[in-house]
């Protein structure tokens, strides 16, 4: 949607959907969701999470699915990046304690390093730049499903934990809020396939409708929590700062790492939103269960990185959303070429935008 239909600003650089989330989290820091409203957002979050899936099942093609699921070497690359390249900058980071980071707040910016991606805004984000939205349905489901194992596993490992986030609920957990839904919407595709395609538009505003409920249920659970009174002004500044050159590390390396091993602009889209990113519904129950009393201060980095990488995904989405449109009428025609009656007809060129 353009500015002027917005009747934004020429000038104005945010991005309307950046406001939206803006809004979100002062909603949330104005009036979090506690009690018995908390447990209704947190309800309506795993129920929006459950539609988007559902509806991504009904609108995708069982063929689009499988090519998708074959991609196994995108599928890898997200993995890697995933629990490889995140675990490496996060123990290069080491060096920053304690000048820089109290000991709970570095173990807090390695555990979010060990956290697998996040799925429904991996797809959201990969949708709106038309990208490859198969391959990231996918690769964060892969991603999650890892994650079960290979994050408690690193964090033992890294952080001297008992590695005790595996169980069995957590599995079905997933298997019940993501994979019954798409295999349900595949399973009706035959009968609303078509008309989910004809809406495409309403479902681009379930996707953000979706982000910000996920959003603001995070954030009231921060907030009532209590976690932003547990550290110093400096500190969190300090933290913000480590976690933008983070971020801006890891999507450097999946964009242009992706480019180098030969993917195509599509999936380099869906490799940089799936790898660059962590889920904040993965790591929170796992951090309760390897932090126990010290979850609240060692979550803190992981919620401010998921919402810095919700603000910054969102511009680079709209931005590659726009790049998509890769050609346009020039405005001056090309030579003319006989037609069948004698007379010239004009042919248009194409110019890269």
């Amino acid at each position: 949607m353009s500015r002027r239909t917005l009747h934004l600003p020429s000038w104005l650089p945010i991005d309307p959907y950046i406001l939206a989330l803006l809004g979100t989290v002062g909603l949330a820091a104005l009036l979090p969701a506690s009690g018995a409203a908390a447990d209704i957002a947190g309800g309506a979050s795993t129920g929006a999470v459950a539609l988007l899936f559902f509806l991504y099942g009904a609108r995708l093609s069982t063929r689009e699915a499988l090519d998708g699921l074959r991609h196994w070497r995108l599928h890898l690359t997200v993995l890697g990046a995933t629990f490889l390249a995140f675990p490496l900058l996060g123990l290069a980071a080491r060096s920053l304690e304690p000048l820089v980071l109290t000991p709970q707040l570095y173990s807090g910016l390695l555990f979010l390093c060990l956290v697998p991606s996040t799925i429904q805004s991996s797809i959201a984000f990969t949708s709106i730049a038309r990208g490859n939205v198969p391959a990231a349905i996918c690769a964060g489901s892969f991603s999650s499903l890892a994650g079960i194992v290979m994050t408690p596993l690193l964090a033992a490992l890294l952080l001297g934990g008992t590695g005790g986030g595996f169980s069995a609920n957590s599995l079905m957990k997933i298997v019940l809020q993501l994979l019954v839904p798409f295999l349900a919407g595949q399973l009706l595709r035959r009968w609303i396939g078509g008309f989910l395609l004809r809406h495409k538009k309403a479902l681009g505003y379930v996707d953000r409708g979706s982000i910000l409920l996920v959003v603001y249920t995070a954030f009231s659970e921060g907030m009532v929590a209590g976690v932003w009174h547990q550290v110093t002004p400096l500190r969190l500044g300090a933290l913000l700062l480590v976690e933008a050159l983070l971020l801006a590390a890891m999507l450097a390396l999946t964009w242009y790492g992706a480019k180098r091993l030969g993917f195509g602009r599509e999936d380099r889209i869906a490799i940089q939103f799936a790898g660059s990113k962590k889920s904040l519904a993965a790591g929170l129950p796992m951090a309760s269960v390897l932090f126990g009393a010290q979850a609240s201060v060692a979550v803190l980095p992981l919620m401010l990185f998921h919402q810095m990488q919700l603000m910054v995904c969102a511009v680079i989405a709209k931005r590659r959303a726009r790049d998509a449109v890769t050609a346009v009428p020039f405005p001056h025609p090309a030579p003319s070429r006989p037609r069948k009656d004698g007379r010239l007809a004009e042919q248009r060129t194409w110019r890269s935008v």
